[in-house]
């Protein structure tokens, strides 16, 4: 399989430096409507307040407000919500929190205690996003139903980055594929029925999987009113054509496999906790742009949540932002072979323009570079600060283990030699390969060959268990057990229900008709160099090219990249953007309706009927026969999380045609580790203070 060179990634993420003029949907009112959501949820409750936190929800609340605000609205404690008697001086108690059993139980618990000890408080809950019959009846049970008042905080999408927004659910792929708690649908029906009284309709909806059809279904039927935003009547600059649903398990190979793109890279080795926060240990790293957090530094709630570091030395936290780093944009979605090559022309120009300051004789010229030297400094910290990152990410790539599961990874996809690939595996587990990586690669070799040989997959078990402990005995189950069914035997035994016969994922068809490999010549390096392919070092994520089937068609069958527009040496791909074909009108799978049969999983395209009453349903009907001048924008919803690398690939995507913009709609971010964890239930408790802050 080739490898992206460094011109390559330059070319894909030439918008680093120079953004295209075309108009997309302001996900930032999202941000605003959540904030102000929350502001309401705490002045209902009148006066001092104690704020009892889900843990899980403190990163997300860290992307949409910050502790001062909470300070400003009443809060005079805030406490973690976990078993424990809590103390609170204030009247009012405020439990936030997502309606879980447990949770429910500490609540009641805490409550009880406090009745006992005739403690006088008022307790207000407020579940997210929506209200429970579950809770009230576990508190009716536990007999505090009338000490309690119930209400919700919606809390939605909020926006990670101008072309992505996500429910920030870090367990949704488990509680659908593995608990069978179908909730995480019917929420983010809701979210998706928010978002089209915000931006518009969705003319048409797509998709593939069993679970993702449901979801479809549920956006055809009347929902309950949810609290919108507020949204003038006028057309959205860019108003949707489409919403394509992609079911996680539709492609289970893309998140199994390892990241190369710099900010994937960054999350499985470093990891990146509510696409912000990262805790580093750079070698003398500086402090980000960003106001420091007034009260306890381990508050999460200040910002976002924190990261479980992976190494247990002392680290820092930084935070990844656009909006304060100026190196990120044109450095996350660059294969990481590309960064140390932007890194160094980064460096260069900053120290012509470090030079510029000799060469200033007037006052005038002076000024000007005093004027030049904040931007300048903001630079040089973000530059410090990917250079130490770099660095670390080179020690890891660098390592026997990490090259050896590459080898193994690009030859399963070739289908090359498999039991030799098992047996590579089983050598890792000796070496002291992580238990995540094991399992991935175990998964990647049953999808991919249609299941592994009875004998090897046993063998093979039995050294994981003895090696990583047989409390993973669990996860082993739920990976074979349906509907995940990723890790099989060949043959499958008589015994095996026929749901797992029926889910056997037909790979090395789909590598041939979607075009997932690229050869390793060097005129399929150069195919590398403008395709989707590039994120992987020549693999192109299934996901992505299942998009291209319905919004860029051409993309699927040859590289839509044009010669012309790539890399013209300062790393800004002039030309290209007046060399772009308009994006062709969305008709549906049209094309591929057999590749699509093949897929384990149903397939839909729903034409929605449009209210005949607003001008934001008009101008969606408008869109499906739009004049070429106006731009639209196609919704890519992932039902059960997606990776930064199919972020990327979507955005080279969006820079092939005019036209066509994409907002990236997800649960949550994932990788195969946090997939692995979620499901082996092995998340770390990233909270050792009980008190976090605002005192």
């Amino acid at each position: 399989m080739a490898t992206a060179s460094a011109s390559a990634s330059d070319a894909q993420t030439s918008y680093g430096t120079e953004r295209d003029n075309e108009p997309r949907l302001d996900v930032e009112l999202l941000k605003d409507t959540a904030r102000k959501a929350l502001i309401d949820t705490l002045n209902a409750v009148n006066g001092v307040k104690t704020l009892v936190l889900d843990p899980t929800l403190a990163g997300p609340l860290g992307l949409v407000t910050e502790v001062a605000l909470l300070k400003h609205h009443g809060v005079d404690k805030m406490f973690w919500l976990e078993p424990g008697p809590l103390t609170s001086a204030a009247t009012n108690v405020v439990y936030l929190c997502r309606p879980l059993i447990k949770y429910v139980k500490i609540i009641a618990d805490q409550v009880k205690a406090h009745l006992r000890e005739s403690q006088k408080h008022r307790y207000t809950l407020f579940l997210v996003p929506r209200i429970s019959t579950l809770v009230s009846r576990i508190l009716e049970e536990e007999g505090i139903l009338g000490d309690i008042t119930i209400s919700s905080y919606n809390l939605q999408f909020i926006p990670i980055a101008d072309d992505v927004i996500s429910l920030e659910n870090d367990n949704a792929f488990k509680e659908l594929w593995v608990d069978g708690d179908e909730t995480v649908i019917y929420n983010s029906a809701l979210a998706l029925n928010s978002l089209q009284k915000v931006y518009g309709h969705f003319p048409r909806i797509l998709g593939k999987g069993d679970y993702a059809s449901r979801l479809a279904t549920l956006l055809t039927k009347s929902l309950p009113d949810q609290p919108s935003p507020s949204s003038d009547s006028s057309t959205p600059s860019a108003p949707f054509d489409s919403l394509i649903i992609i079911d996680r398990t539709v492609d289970m190979i893309t998140p199994l496999l390892t990241q190369l793109t710099y900010e994937g890279l960054i999350d499985e080795f470093i990891g990146i906790k509510n696409c912000k926060q990262l805790s580093t240990r750079c070698e003398n790293p500086p402090h980000p742009p960003t106001a420091p957090n007034p009260s306890n530094p381990n508050a999460t709630p200040s910002g976002s949540a924190s990261v479980t570091p992976l190494i247990n030395e002392k680290t820092k936290k930084h935070h990844l932002s656009t909006a304060t780093d100026p190196l990120l944009m044109g450095l996350r979605d660059l294969n990481f072979s590309s960064v140390g090559k932007r890194l160094s022309k980064v460096a260069h120009r900053l120290d012509e323009d470090y030079k510029a300051r000799l060469q200033a004789k007037t006052v005038t010229q002076l000024r000007d570079f005093v004027g030049k030297l904040g931007g300048l400094q903001g630079e040089h910290q973000a530059l410090r600060l990917h250079t130490g990152l770099s660095e670390m990410l080179s020690l890891k790539t660098r390592t026997e283990l990490f090259n050896k599961s590459l080898e193994v990874q690009q030859n399963l996809l070739a289908s090359y030699e498999v039991s030799a690939q098992i047996s590579a595996i089983e050598d890792m587990i000796a070496h002291g390969a992580s238990m995540q990586t094991i399992v991935r690669l175990l998964c990647l070799a049953s999808i991919t060959s249609g299941g592994i040989k009875a004998k090897s997959l046993e063998s093979v078990k039995r050294e994981l268990l003895q090696a990583y402990g047989y409390n993973y005995l669990p996860l082993l189950l739920s990976l074979a057990a349906p509907p995940l069914a990723l890790l099989l035997p060949n043959p499958l035994p008589i015994s095996a229900a026929p749901a797992i016969a029926g889910s056997k994922y037909p790979f090395i068809t789909l590598r041939k008709s979607l075009r997932l490999l690229i050869d390793d010549n060097p005129e399929a390096l150069e195919e590398v160099e403008n395709d989707i392919s590039y994120t992987y070092s020549g693999y192109a994520p299934i996901s992505i090219r299942l998009v291209q089937c319905v919004a860029q068609k051409s993309g699927v069958i040859s590289n839509p990249a044009e010669k012309s527009g790539a890399d013209d040496g300062d790393g800004k791909g002039k030309g290209s953007s007046t060399r772009k074909l308009h994006a062709h009108l969305i008709v549906g799978w049209k094309g591929f309706e057999d590749v699509l049969g093949t897929i384990p999983g149903k397939t839909f395209d729903i034409a929605q009927k449009m209210p005949a009453s607003t001008n934001s349903a008009s101008s969606s009907i408008a869109s499906l026969i739009r004049p070429h001048e106006q731009t639209t924008t196609t919704a890519v919803f992932f039902l059960g999380g997606c990776t930064y690398t199919e972020i990327a690939a979507l955005r080279w995507v969006s820079r092939q045609n005019k036209g066509r913009k994409f907002l990236i709609v997800t649960t949550g971010i994932v990788s195969g580790n946090s997939l692995i964890d979620s499901i082996a239930s092995t998340g770390k408790n990233l909270f050792a203070t009980k008190d976090v802050g605002a005192s």
